[in-house]
């Protein structure tokens, strides 16, 4: 196992790129750290499989430096990095069994025949495929053989980090729940540092302890699911995280109160400089009554444990999640919770001032 390290790392598919959007991936530093649960989360075209690459040797970066622990691998081919990969669509031998494809890796670097055997059937039982060992690869389902990808990835104990490029696209939907609980517990278990690339945010919420977040080539934010969703450190972050994502609304901002497009005033729970941006605010925290802003209506989705009013305030979508039973006023209004509104300028989340910093 290694931490892993990316100093002034940045990576164009042009051969000779001009400015920041020739790059696919703009200049970052970044750490993982040794033993760490990851997830990289955005969406598509956002780099998350280029910087995989990368960490993994399949890329080499156009510039910076990829290093495990001390050493540095950028140059280093994949094989001398020591690590496992499972990709997104299944790579697996069709004329082997299911059982000598997980055993593969192993037979590979001479592992003793009894390891081999005791460490592949704790993987096949992992993966619900027990029952198949004996089968071979071809003529199984694509989710059989993803899963048959995926055990031969955590087949080995002894690997830097294992990484997966959406490794649960073909899986069903109730396998990808047992399969993102065994990863969890494979990890709680042996420790590797685990790089888990996705675009789906319930994966990524679900498996990881730290989620990356990445929009346009750059690293905008990584914290825990709680941090991601109380406060995004970028806008992105905000409409990316959540179910619906946060609403946005212009807004000039000083003191603890914002301005908005229609002169009202919305109390703020802390203390800013002078900014013209955006307050967000998650739909769990708009309040539905005879007071605040006028809501427009669109359409309410009852999704069970509560309903979602999708409207507009001044011209601008905003949603609320209303909890079951509450009734919806004939004339709507909305209201913040002070407590829970983020301040933003040029995308990018202002931290409130500190007592110093008000006293200056």
């Amino acid at each position: 196992m290694a931490q892993i390290t990316l100093k002034n790392l940045a990576h164009s598919y042009l051969p000779n790129p001009t400015s920041e959007k020739d790059y696919a991936l703009k200049e970052m530093d970044h750490v993982w750290q040794d033993g760490g649960a990851y997830a990289l989360l955005g969406s598509s075209g956002c780099g998350k499989t280029t910087l995989l690459n990368i960490i993994s040797g399949l890329l080499r970066p156009s510039h910076g430096r990829v290093l495990f622990g001390d050493l540095d691998v950028t140059d280093a081919a994949t094989a001398e990095r020591n690590i496992a990969q499972v990709f997104q669509f299944p790579v697996v031998y069709d004329t082997m069994s299911v059982r000598d494809n997980l055993a593969f890796p192993l037979r590979n670097r001479g592992m003793d025949p009894a390891y081999i055997k005791a460490r592949v059937d704790h993987i096949a039982q992992m993966i619900g495929m027990e029952a198949m060992l004996s089968r071979k690869a071809q003529g199984l389902t694509a989710d059989a053989k993803q899963k048959i990808s995926l055990g031969r990835g955590m087949v080995r104990e002894d690997v830097n980090a294992i990484l997966f490029d959406e490794p649960l696209t073909v899986i069903d939907p109730h396998m990808k729940w047992e399969l993102r609980t065994q990863l969890k517990q494979l990890h709680r278990e042996f420790g590797h540092t685990m790089i888990y690339v996705t675009h789906d945010q319930t994966e990524a919420l679900t498996f990881a302890d730290k989620v990356v977040i990445m929009y346009d080539g750059r690293v905008v934010q990584m914290g825990t699911p709680e941090e991601l969703f109380e406060t995004p450190a970028h806008s992105f972050v905000g409409y990316f995280i959540g179910s619906p994502g946060m609403n946005f609304l212009e807004a000039q901002v000083e003191g603890d109160r914002a301005t908005l497009s229609d002169g009202t005033v919305i109390a703020l729970g802390a203390d800013y400089a002078a900014v013209a941006g955006q307050i967000g605010i998650r739909p769990e925290y708009v309040s539905l009554g005879d007071e605040g802003l006028a809501l427009t209506i669109r359409r309410i989705e009852d999704v069970g444990r509560h309903r979602l009013i999708r409207g507009e305030v001044l011209g601008k979508p905003l949603n609320v999640v209303l909890p079951e039973g509450v009734a919806v006023p004939a004339s709507p209004r909305v209201s913040f919770a002070p407590q829970r509104i983020n301040v933003y300028a040029n995308d990018w989340r202002v931290a409130p001032r500190s007592p110093a910093e008000r006293a200056a």
